[in-house]
């Protein structure tokens, strides 16, 4: 399911992104998902200790 909702957000950025002002940023697919989120990239890494606590 997920599969196929990314790529259904891969044709509506498409679309939006044809479709918009040049004064607005562009869309992402993830702009038009439920399920993905933007991830953001650490600043540094972390130690595969802190990783193990982060997961639970």
């Amino acid at each position: 399911m997920m599969r196929t909702e990314w790529g259904a957000g891969v044709v509506a950025s498409i679309i939006a992104n044809v479709n918009r002002d040049s004064k607005t940023p562009p869309f992402s697919p993830t702009d038009f998902t439920l399920h993905f989120t933007k991830v953001t990239a650490a600043d540094e890494p972390i130690s595969l200790n802190e990783a193990m606590t982060s997961w639970g």
